[in-house]
């Protein structure tokens, strides 16, 4: 029997797409975990590097606040593939960090929970937060707020999906801004629309694993023809002839990572002003048993970040506690990018959207950190909810995009 909540998931090849990416998408290790994934233009590696919603736990000052019950937040399946699962596939994803870590671990509770502890970056394991914590909404398959002051999702860029204001949302000049999300556009789609104000969102989804979106973005005409064919596809909607991107940002989740470091490496990464990274930064182990990481698959972020700390750029990622098996979680790699700064996160202990509990942040210049408990599937898929605060917060006081109208 049909769950009730499934009814609305598109049928066909998206839907098998959708299950396959509930219970593979941490079971495979990233195109980041494989030396064959290494970018050639990567520098070498140095072995010896040391290793709401609620507003307020997004500013880089602001006191935590309680927690809001019920803010309806976070994901559904996009109309490409690597979708975000239903209720019966959330299940899937295994407290030890996915499907493929529940199958091959063995070993006692105990010794797994010890185990877990002594990860970096890794915290207790904690009881799934309950449907009323929840707000009585599965993290991984959210309603939807409609579309606000903008249109329906378009053909126009030369890979993936966008959507615009239907009126405005452009200068005079014909300048405008644009963010471009990788894995999970529909469900995205779905927080961005609560808070921008007339920045363009370009949604791409390649696949289930980051070497799909590594991959296919290892060209740089490709992200350059990209940008140009979103600059042709406001042009023609707006009439302004000469329109181009004023401010780009782009912003991914799980592993959609992938895409952004190909970019960050290539010239045109030069353009980025904001990076937004939603529980999805991962890294390969140079040595497993030492959880030494493979620094050169993440150098574009840590210089990312260094710009951001310094207020040259914006940078926020957000982290989950799970562990995924045979590469370095997203924890891991934030507890080291934040090491690079010479920094160390802050304890902290709020509520935050969809279950989610905060128990650190890191915060420096335009550079954030936020990292979190839970360790399964709807835990990840609620890190989508946090987008809408990074809008309004962060993005839209900081690039003052030009207001959209219906």
């Amino acid at each position: 029997m049909r769950h009730p909540l499934q009814a609305r998931r598109p049928s066909g090849r998206w839907a098998l797409l959708s299950l396959l990416a509930a219970t593979w998408w941490l079971a495979a290790p990233p195109a980041a975990a494989q030396d064959t994934a290494t970018p050639k233009a990567a520098a070498p590696q140095a072995d010896d590097a040391p290793p709401a919603t609620h507003a307020a736990s997004l500013q880089a000052d602001g006191p935590p606040a309680a927690a809001q019950a019920a803010a309806p937040q976070a994901d559904s399946p996009p109309a490409e593939g690597g979708a975000p699962s239903t209720d019966g596939a959330a299940g899937a994803g295994a407290p030890s960090g996915g499907a493929g870590g529940a199958a091959s671990d063995a070993r006692d509770p105990a010794e797994r929970s010890a185990a877990r502890r002594d990860r970096p970056g890794a915290t207790s394991s904690r009881a799934t937060p309950s449907k009323k914590r929840r707000g009585d909404i599965n993290p991984c398959m959210t309603p939807d707020p409609g579309w606000g002051v903008y249109d329906r999702w378009s053909r126009a860029p030369s890979i993936g999906q966008m959507i615009m204001p239907h009126r405005g949302g452009v200068t005079k000049r014909g300048g405008f801004d644009v963010i471009i999300h990788f894995h999970g556009h529909e469900a995205l789609r779905k927080e961005f629309v609560k808070t921008a104000e007339g920045a363009v969102l370009v949604g791409i989804d390649l696949g289930i694993g980051s070497g799909a979106y590594s991959s296919a973005f290892s060209a740089p005409y490709v992200f350059e023809n990209l940008l140009d064919s979103i600059e042709r596809a406001v042009a023609k909607k707006t009439g302004k002839k000469k329109a181009y991107i004023r401010k780009l940002g782009l912003s991914s989740w799980s592993a959609g990572y992938g895409a952004v470091e190909q970019i960050l490496r290539q010239p045109a990464g030069k353009r980025v002003d904001a990076l937004v990274l939603l529980d999805s930064l991962h890294a390969g182990y140079a040595d497993e048993q030492q959880h030494k990481l493979k620094v050169a698959q993440i150098e574009p972020f840590i210089a990312f970040a260094r710009r951001a700390a310094a207020g040259e750029a914006f940078m926020f990622m957000s982290h989950s506690s799970i562990l995924p098996p045979g590469y370095a979680s997203t924890a891991e790699t934030a507890d080291f990018i934040v090491r690079q700064l010479r920094g160390k996160p802050r304890g902290s202990s709020r509520a935050d959207v969809l279950g989610l509990d905060m128990i650190q942040r890191f915060d420096r210049g335009d550079f954030h950190v936020r990292g979190y408990t839970g360790d399964d599937k709807p835990d990840h898929c609620a890190h989508l909810g946090l987008m809408a605060d990074v809008v309004r917060v962060h993005l839209n006081p900081r690039w003052k995009s030009p207001r959209g109208r219906r």
